[in-house]
């Protein structure tokens, strides 16, 4: 009977340690992201979605409504780029939440968007990923933005 518990809490040790492992590799594709993202490095930033990703983004307008504003990821790659470089933008992101079953991924990622130093808007990310080659690409990016009930 003792070694059908060992067996099984060796087993559980070691789903929990893989689990925590490819959490860890979903945290650092999200984080290599944006140090991409920053640097304007087009070709990094290329090669970490899948081809056909899908961008979107919620927010509020004036009015009051929902508005849900779908954009070319390759435009996103352009426009990032031609960002000036004596401009400073930062994305800092507050905090992960990931799930992981299988070869799918999804990380949740509250952030804060600084431009030139001033607080431009918050808001979260949400990413979506498949494992392909024991790598993880991006394959859906949502994300809210508003100027109100961000942390302080």
């Amino acid at each position: 009977m003792k070694q059908v518990l060992f067996i099984f809490i060796l087993c559980f040790g070691l789903s929990i340690n893989a689990q925590k492992s490819e959490t860890e590799n979903v945290k650092a594709t999200i984080i290599e992201f944006f140090d991409a993202f920053h640097k304007q490095d087009t070709t990094k930033l290329k090669a970490m979605v899948k081809e056909g990703i899908k961008m979107q983004s919620i927010s509020v307008n004036k009015e009051g409504e929902t508005v849900l504003q779908e954009s070319d990821y390759n435009q996103f790659v352009k426009n990032i780029a031609s960002i000036p470089k004596d401009r400073k933008f930062e994305e800092k992101l507050l905090d992960f939440s990931i799930q992981i079953d299988g070869h799918m991924a999804n990380a949740w990622t509250p952030y804060e968007f600084w431009y030139n130093g001033n607080f431009s808007h918050c808001g979260v990310n949400s990413f979506q990923l498949i494992k392909e080659d024991d790598k993880w690409k991006v394959i859906y990016l949502v994300d809210t933005r508003r100027r109100e009930g961000c942390q302080d």
